[in-house]
């Protein structure tokens, strides 16, 4: 029971919530009353979800020695040496062959897009984590690969202003994650992860800044452009907005005087506010779009 315990740490299953954006062309799509979609859809998600804790493995495993330096990270499977490396090695085998197995009964397509990003998370892992603003903008492209594979991957034509505010909201997580870094490494960020030595805290908070009001304006676009008004016939999606900005403005708080910021999944699940912030915007959307 312990060593499942430590498994389920090492590929942390609580990350999978990322694969909420494979749902996005989904919702937005009102294709939710196809069962052949929905199980395309579903399979894409949850060959995402593998792939994710295939990759966590592979950058403990890069990181390990690093990790030890870091006063949350030393505590992880790998970095204590509660997990060993060939255990390590084989459970990331499978979670990355289930995870292809799984793309592959969802479509081709979606095998292609699981397939690049793997590569793209390998290529970070192997050195592009290391380049100042590209390592953010590859975790945001992770997160645009899941919308792409749950919208083109199966047939659905994405949104354009959907894909952009995505790529907003991605960036301003990738962003906070790293002032998050930061913050809990007090100046000494540079020896736990080469790039921070290149990011400040002023630099961050204005891409912090410029990417949720990016963020804000791109989805609130969306909701009052005529091409989302004809095909959800309804005006009335301006009111989710509310949710989002809130939802936004609460994570900076987290970020700023809470210590957060740095696991937007655990953030989530455990901030009642952004609970309630992501529940109302959800609630509020099939509300609407029923």
């Amino acid at each position: 029971m312990r060593r499942m315990r430590l498994w389920l740490r090492l590929l942390r299953p609580h990350q999978w919530i990322k694969s909420g954006f494979v749902f996005v062309g989904l919702l937005f799509g009102h294709a939710w009353g196809d069962p052949l979609l929905v199980r395309q859809v579903v399979l894409a998600a949850a060959a995402f979800s593998l792939a994710a804790s295939a990759i966590y493995v592979v950058n403990d495993l890069a990181d390990r020695e690093r990790d030890r330096a870091h006063p949350e990270k030393c505590h992880r499977p790998l970095a204590s040496g509660a997990v060993g490396t060939g255990e390590a090695l084989a459970l990331m085998g499978l979670c990355l062959a289930a995870a292809l197995v799984l793309a592959l009964a969802s479509s081709q397509s979606v095998l292609w897009i699981v397939l690049a990003y793997v590569a793209l998370n390998i290529a970070y892992s192997r050195g592009l984590k290391h380049v100042v603003l590209l390592d953010v903008f590859i975790i945001a492209a992770g997160f645009m690969l899941r919308i792409l594979a749950g919208t083109q991957g199966v047939g659905i034509a994405p949104s354009q202003w959907l894909l952009l505010c995505g790529l907003m909201v991605t960036l301003f997580l990738g962003f906070a994650k790293r002032r998050a870094e930061l913050n809990a490494l007090d100046g000494q960020g540079g020896s736990h992860r080469a790039v921070l030595d290149d990011y400040d805290p002023v630099l961050l908070d204005k891409l912090i800044g410029i990417s949720a009001a990016a963020a804000i304006i791109s989805y609130s676009l969306y909701t009052v452009s005529a091409e989302t008004v004809a095909m959800h016939g309804t005006t009335r999606l301006i009111y989710t907005v509310p949710f989002v900005v809130y939802g936004m403005f609460r994570y900076l708080f987290l970020l700023h005087r809470r210590g957060g910021g740095g696991d937007p999944a655990a953030a989530v699940l455990r901030d009642p506010h952004l609970l309630v912030a992501v529940g109302g915007w959800f609630l509020t959307l099939v509300a609407l779009l029923a």
